[in-house]
């Protein structure tokens, strides 16, 4: 029977495809329409009448009109629109929420996600990827097997209970189409605990028991958790050895470079296939095409509509933000997005570069703030600058500059992040100092908070005290010197920290 209904799919898939080539064929009409549409369907809200939306008949108009905005510039609104307020952003009422990490001064941040997101963006965008796989692959079964999703977790919010937030995952999954749902692996029940150790475990078990498991997806923190306890129970060396028709793996939402050595290793099958996505809070922006090279198919017909600033310019002028035709290739840009949710010139925090115009295809190069994201975590500079400041007055000390990078997991060990420190004055006793600054920044920051829950993905960070003047010294060795240079304080990978530690080396063995 799932035979039948695969290759039912399967021919679904390739009528979608070809929708998909015409708007890779013409990519400027398609962004065209999407303007002019969103323009129309929000031109009786509050921000439709406050900037004429009626009234723009091109593109440059819609950029003299409209700012470009952050979290900090319409979190009030979204607020509003949380509450029940209609009309805001976005036509009616927008009863889900999708929460992350603040990128500012919020713990957390809400995404709307109207009707016309979830259906016209997220679950279009995942149908489109399915669409490019079987295009890629066309003997694939996924629909002949089941779906391993570890999704998130869903809240009432408490002013206004029809309102409801949570992971882009758990809302996914909470909205599910029907013809996905008997693919569904573990179960609903799993799907919506809200305590992870408790998820986790009851998904084990489950998952431990279902040898028809074909797929997987999600971010590989939380995966490599799951199926390490799988292997526990079961007493088995790989996942093949538990489910032997596993075949794909859809992931996004950290780097997955660290990752793929411990899923190869989990996974030993040679033609397993990998397929990168670029599915944020804000919407499903972009997917891998070809499997041998790391850019994304840019999605151009989604509900979405794009521009694109040079980050060289991003402090300084907005005037600079460019359409789709208006990109280069090997530019780093960050990306200012206009969606079917109510984001008007948003900025998601997200910097790209283009590695084709003919198709669009993407990389994505990092954000516009410092910031690590190597298991989920979605720290930034304003985090644990936060998270310091509040550790040192409680413990009064001083430091003079500090640096962060992941320590990546392995078969042995978990993830955690390594702190250097350059104290003004004696170092506090480091122990005591790293619970407390660990403790803050879970605190500040919720998607770090859920990685630390019962240390399940990500360990208390780690403190190295480096001597006095070593950044300075670093930074001078790379001929950076001067009032506007500063320490990149976060990184999401390892290269500035081990420079620095080999130079500390260095200087330690003269």
């Amino acid at each position: 029977m799932r035979g039948i209904v695969n290759s039912t799919i399967k021919l679904y898939l390739k009528t979608r495809y070809k929708k998909l080539e015409y708007s890779f064929l013409h990519p400027h009409v398609s962004q065209s329409d999407i303007l002019e549409n969103l323009l129309f369907s929000a031109s009786e809200t509050e921000v439709g009448t406050q900037y004429q939306f009626d009234e723009i008949r091109h593109y440059q108009d819609f950029k003299d009109r409209l700012p470009v905005n952050t979290y900090e510039d319409v979190k009030h609104d979204i607020n509003r629109m949380m509450h029940g307020l209609p009309d805001v952003l976005w036509p009616g009422v927008v009863y889900w929420y999708a929460k992350s990490s603040g990128t500012t001064h919020d713990k957390s941040k809400f995404i709307p996600v109207s009707r016309q997101n979830l259906k016209h963006c997220h679950v279009k965008g995942f149908w489109d990827s399915l669409a490019i796989l079987y295009n890629n692959y066309p003997d694939a079964k996924i629909f002949e097997y089941n779906n391993l999703v570890l999704g998130g977790t869903l809240y009432d919010f408490e002013p206004n209970p029809e309102t409801r937030f949570g992971d882009i995952s758990a809302i996914l999954i909470h909205e599910m189409p029907l013809v996905g749902r008997p693919f569904y692996s573990p179960d609903f029940e799993t799907a919506f605990i809200k305590k992870w150790d408790e998820k986790i475990e009851r998904a084990a078990q489950l998952a431990s028991r279902d040898r028809d498991i074909g797929s997987i997806g999600g971010v590989p923190t939380w995966n490599i958790v799951l199926f390490k306890r799988i292997l526990e129970i079961t007493g088995k060396s790989n996942l093949l050895e538990v489910w032997p028709n596993l075949q794909v793996y859809l992931h996004g939402g950290v780097n997955f470079k660290p990752y793929r050595s411990q899923f190869e290793a989990l996974i030993p099958r040679s033609d397993f296939i990998y397929q990168e996505t670029y599915n944020a809070s804000e919407g499903y922006f972009a997917c891998q095409n070809d499997y041998t090279t790391p850019d994304l198919l840019l999605f151009l017909d989604n509900g979405v509509f794009y521009e694109f600033i040079p980050l060289e310019k991003l402090d300084e002028d907005h005037s600079t933000a460019v359409p789709l035709e208006g990109v280069e290739t090997g530019i780093n840009y960050a990306i200012v997005i206009t969606t079917n949710t109510g984001l008007w010139r948003y900025m998601p925090g997200d910097t790209v570069m283009f590695t084709s115009t003919d198709p669009y295809k993407i990389v994505i190069t990092g954000r516009t703030k410092h910031f690590i994201n190597a298991f989920g975590e979605e720290v930034m500079v304003a985090n644990t600058d936060e998270a310091i400041s509040q550790t040192c007055q409680s413990l009064n000390v001083r430091i003079r500059e500090y640096m962060v990078a992941p320590v990546y997991l392995n078969t042995n060990k978990k993830g955690s992040h390594q702190w250097l420190i350059e104290f003004d004055g004696p170092a506090p006793d480091l122990e005591d100092f790293a619970d407390l600054l660990d403790e803050n920044l879970q605190s500040i920051n919720s998607d770090y908070e859920a990685k630390r829950f019962q240390d399940m993905a990500l360990e208390r960070l780690q403190i190295t005290t480096v001597p006095g003047q070593t950044f300075e010294n670093w930074l001078r060795n790379r001929g950076k010197m001067g009032a506007q240079v500063k320490v990149p304080r976060l990184s999401n990978d390892r290269k500035n920290m081990e420079e620095i530690l080999a130079m500390i080396g260095k200087e330690a063995a003269l």
